[in-house]
């Protein structure tokens, strides 16, 4: 089934399932809720996705079933928020299935709790730099070729005749050198490669900023012996986060009609503009109150959002008047009341004919 869509949570503490687990309830919601509970958690819960899979039954009916559910206690459907990049939050909607019925205080326990809290949050992504690939499996080595057999003769075979190798010319004055022998010992191993340092000289972000600075205002040309020098406080000013374009503003707004040292007046401005260090944005500053999310459960009939405590048996107030038929039950009128006004009104009706 579909990942998005109400996915299924699992409760904790539940029974062993039997085939008695909801016997009490009508045959629509027994057959919904034994269906439902035979799905893995994370499958889609919605009405729509539902009734796709449940022939039986379209989503005007499915829907009714998911409401008596949560009355009878075996689901709540919850809305969790998801802190993105950018201090983005955004929603994501879970459907708690409990095979057991509970009552609102357990429910309302724990939907406040963290670990309800977890469970309805979404996993990370494993990343691909996260995942180590599958280790490749070795290479199969060609069975070697049968060598035909030579057959035996009563000469002693001829010594097999070895390729001159070329060599270089010598001097006649030197020795020919002695043939050479295995070594003793194992040869040194050979010196680890010098780590890579991340920008060479003169390629670096800010030594380029501060090259291009003469073509973007003739006025702070420098050469590159001031790029060399300047560079550790430019870096320093794209370490603390800024962009090179902030850089290059930076240093070149509000310049004087004449500069005669450029490269004093841009070490002066890389000094006393310096922006501050902020923390990264993964980090909450030191002291700052961690944020909580908690979860808002919904309406399971019309999806209005709001506390557990307010939302008893998992509906708002007017669904559950209407689920109840408790709206106005104490005025409302006896049936004996009824008929009597019906012939009051036929007699009147009879009054007003003409003779």
């Amino acid at each position: 089934m579909a990942k998005p869509g109400y996915g299924k949570r699992s409760a904790p503490d539940q029974r062993p399932r039997t085939r008695d687990d909801f016997a009490l309830l009508p045959t629509r919601e027994r057959y919904v809720a034994g269906f439902v509970d035979h799905l893995p958690d994370g499958a889609a819960m919605s009405v729509k996705t539902l009734a796709k899979q449940l022939p039986l039954y379209g989503q005007q009916a499915i829907s009714t079933s998911l409401t008596a559910l949560s009355v009878a206690g075996h689901l709540r459907r919850v809305r969790c928020p998801v802190t993105g990049t950018g201090d983005e939050t955004r929603w994501v909607f879970r459907t708690f299935w409990s095979r057991t019925a509970r009552d609102n205080e357990w429910w309302n326990t724990y939907l406040a709790t963290e670990q309800a809290t977890a469970t309805a949050a979404p996993a990370p992504a494993a990343s691909a730099l996260d995942t180590a690939p599958p280790p490749l499996a070795p290479a199969e080595q060609p069975s070697p070729l049968p060598v035909p057999e030579r057959p035996r003769t009563e000469q002693a075979p001829e010594p097999a005749a070895v390729s001159q190798q070329r060599t270089p010319a010598r001097a006649p004055d030197t020795e020919p050198a002695p043939p050479a022998t295995a070594p003793a010992t194992a040869p040194a191993p050979a010196p680890a490669p010098a780590p890579a340092t991340p920008h060479t000289a003169g390629t670096s972000p800010a030594y380029l900023a501060l090259a291009r600075l003469g073509r973007n205002d003739h006025r702070l040309t420098l050469s590159a012996d001031d790029c060399t020098t300047l560079e550790p406080q430019a870096a320093e000013w794209i370490a603390r986060g800024v962009s090179i374009g902030y850089l290059t503003h930076a240093l070149t707004a509000g310049l004087p009609a004449q500069v005669d040292s450029p490269l004093g007046f841009v070490r002066r401005r890389l000094t006393d503009k310096i922006p501050p260090r902020l923390p990264a944005p993964g980090n909450p500053p030191p002291g700052a109150p961690t944020p909580t999310h908690h979860l808002l459960v919904e309406c399971t009939d019309c999806g209005r959002p709001g506390p557990p405590q307010a939302l008893p048996d998992g509906l708002c107030r007017p669904c559950r008047e209407a689920h109840s038929g408790s709206v106005d039950r104490e005025h409302s009128p006896h049936p004996a009341d009824i008929a009597d006004v019906k012939a009051h009104m036929s007699n009147l009706r009879d009054l007003l004919k003409p003779v």
